[in-house]
């Protein structure tokens, strides 16, 4: 069994997790707008909690390609109400997927259980603040910022490259105290990486595991889906759910999703017909 304590709950992450998708952002590439208030937010997360999610991922800053940097009172203003809502009125881990120090260190005072960073903890104060926390934390690849980062991302070999740097990462946040235990891994599909990229990122999941971490994929309703599959956004759920399944089957465990139902029912299907005799 893969015990990992989120702070007030624990994950078994020997069988598979679904982390739910709450943006409480403008502009995020799928749900933006969605969930900005309070009440919309509350209402998606029972949704989501009734569907059998395992975790809420609340975000406040919007990185799709192209988005424009927030303040981080901006980013405060928009996640702390929510995570603080959530905790009092649901019996869930809430991740909160931010890079921002001051965020991380509020949030974690507000019972949030894990720090989600698709900059895997560089920006300023960043580490020493999920240090403090004692929070496990997810450190995900991002080659460039949200702005550029699909301006012609090229690599001499993308799986290497990017275990690579999140090996750095990882070795950063262990100078600061950060057990390598709590650390989980998101090979950042989407995030400065081309189609072909993507898929032989998923394709070598397997590798990330066999560095010695928890893996996490957040591959729900990504461009590459569309590109593969010639989809709009609304239309990639069974795309979503192909790639997470494909992933499921090389060792990743949590997957971060828009489709809580569907997903939980795909995993958990796999997950008992992995364990039968």
């Amino acid at each position: 069994m893969s015990l990992i304590t989120f702070g007030d709950k624990s994950l078994d992450l020997s069988r598979p997790h679904v982390m739910g998708i709450l943006n409480v952002t403008p502009d995020s590439f799928s749900d933006g707008g969605s969930f900005s208030s309070l009440d919309a937010s509350l209402f998606h997360t029972e949704k989501m909690l009734s569907e059998g999610a395992s975790i809420i991922d609340v975000g406040g800053e919007s990185t799709r390609p192209g988005a424009i940097p927030i303040s981080v009172q901006q980013e405060l203003d928009r996640v702390l109400p929510v995570i603080e809502s959530i905790k009092q009125r649901f019996d869930t881990i809430v991740s909160v997927d931010t890079s921002t120090a001051e965020v991380m260190t509020l949030s974690s005072d507000l019972g949030a259980g894990l720090i989600n960073d698709v900059r895997a903890l560089e920006r300023e104060g960043a580490l020493q603040a999920a240090a403090k926390s004692g929070l496990p934390v997810c450190l995900m690849h991002m080659k460039g910022g949200p702005k550029t980062m699909q301006d012609q991302p090229n690599y001499v070999s993308v799986v290497d490259e990017v275990s690579n740097y999140l090996l750095s990462r990882v070795a950063a946040c262990e100078t600061v105290g950060i057990d390598r235990s709590n650390i989980l891994l998101d090979p950042g599909i989407g995030f400065g990486k081309t189609l072909d990229h993507n898929l032989s990122l998923l394709r070598h999941t397997q590798h990330f595991r066999q560095l010695g971490f928890e893996v996490l994929i957040g591959v729900s309703r990504k461009t590459m889906i569309g590109d593969v599959l010639n989809l709009p956004i609304d239309e990639r759920l069974y795309g979503t759910m192909g790639a997470n399944a494909a992933t499921y089957a090389k060792g990743a465990r949590m997957f971060r999703v828009h489709d809580v139902k569907p997903h939980v029912e795909m995993l958990e299907l796999m997950y008992r017909i992995e364990r039968e005799d």
